[in-house]
């Protein structure tokens, strides 16, 4: 008598095959998430290492690093000048770029007459795994082949409340920009809100390389890598008082969703490189809330500057990421938070100033 042959008929075949996909489809979420949570966790450390070399920096000279010298070295620069990352770069274990900086040259290369010196081009050009973020997912460098940052450092804000209250500040009496008696250098005793209640340096995703700015709206998924033209405000320029940084900023978080941007690749484009004007190079404020949209504003003292396209002191620059849900932020006493998007802007205002004398509760980010 013949045996029955043993093996899969075509429906427990398929059965299988079908169970096997629903696992590998509740398997995938997990496993992406625990992707990201493995690159919020090396983007948390970049900080906090910055966040140290700023104590370290802080301990040396008594003050913390500047966002730019500004107006030191302009004249080598087309007005550009060096940014707190090569402040930092000592404390940041690349000792030889600080060293081996020419500084009667520059950035860019346009001293003694405009004629160009690329004296830095070697120095620009390095990438610092540090100042890089793994979730930000872009490996295009916006301004090739200058190096890029994620990493910002808190300018302060809003605007219309006061310039350059944030501990990583700007020089208050360059020409051009009204007076401030916040301005910079800044030493721990002036972050009189509490080291542990005061922004120091978070994140920002780095524009786009060659990307004209009308292929991206407020709509688009890469509108947080670009900057728009804010609206008119009445109130929305300098001194506006708390009214008008409110009016300012919301009306900047609820720009149309078919708005172009003004410009693409200015965020975080030069490591090296900063400049008081220009803020999401290598800057943030505490005006609208994380992951909202940067704005420049064209009411108050710069309005006239058309040429500021990358968000001035009294505009809008969040901190964004691609973390779900918020950004890591680096506290002035060198501890790493993680700020919901949901934050109240009160409270997001009061982490950006070090002197507003605002209380905020353990609860309320």
């Amino acid at each position: 008598m013949r045996r029955k042959g043993s093996g899969f008929t075509l429906i427990e075949l398929l059965v299988v095959i079908a169970i096997i996909a629903v696992l590998i489809a509740l398997l995938l979420p997990a496993v992406q998430a625990a992707r990201e949570a493995a690159r919020r966790a090396q983007c948390l450390n970049n900080l906090k290492q910055i966040a140290l070399a700023a104590h370290n920096y802080l301990s040396q000279n008594n003050v913390l690093p500047m966002q730019t010298t500004f107006p030191a070295g302009a004249d080598q620069s087309w007005g550009w000048s060096y940014g707190w990352p090569l402040a930092l770069a000592p404390t940041l274990e690349q000792g030889q770029i600080f060293n081996n900086f020419n500084f009667s040259v520059g950035m860019f290369g346009n001293a003694s007459g405009y004629t160009i010196q690329h004296g830095n081009d070697t120095l620009i050009a390095i990438q610092l795994a540090t100042l890089i973020c793994p979730s930000d997912g872009t490996v295009q460098r916006p301004q090739a082949p200058w190096g890029m940052t994620n990493y910002v450092g808190n300018m302060g804000g809003p605007g219309q409340l006061d310039m350059f209250s944030g501990p990583i500040a700007s020089n208050p009496t360059w020409s051009g920009a009204p007076g401030s008696n916040n301005g910079g250098p800044v030493g721990l005793e002036t972050i009189t809100d509490g080291t542990s209640n005061t922004g120091l340096f978070s994140e920002r995703l780095v524009g786009l390389q060659n990307v004209a700015p009308a292929k991206v709206t407020r709509n688009s998924k890469d509108f947080k890598r670009a900057v728009f033209d804010g609206p008119s405000v009445s109130g929305g320029g300098p001194n506006g008082g708390a009214a008008g940084a409110l009016a300012w900023t919301r009306a900047c978080q609820n720009l149309a969703g078919t708005t172009p941007a003004h410009a693409t690749y200015g965020s975080g484009c030069y490591w090296l490189a900063g400049y008081p004007l220009h803020v999401v190079v290598n800057g943030y404020l505490h005006a609208g809330t994380p992951n909202g949209p940067a704005c420049n504003n064209p009411v108050g003292s710069f309005a006239s500057l058309s040429w500021v396209f990358f968000v001035n002191p009294q505009g809008s620059a969040p901190p964004t990421s691609n973390h779900p849900g918020g950004v890591n932020v680096a506290m002035a006493d060198g501890s790493v938070k993680f700020i919901k998007d949901s934050v109240s802007l009160q409270t997001w205002w009061a982490l950006g100033s070090r002197n507003g004398g605002e209380t905020i509760s353990a609860d309320s980010y």
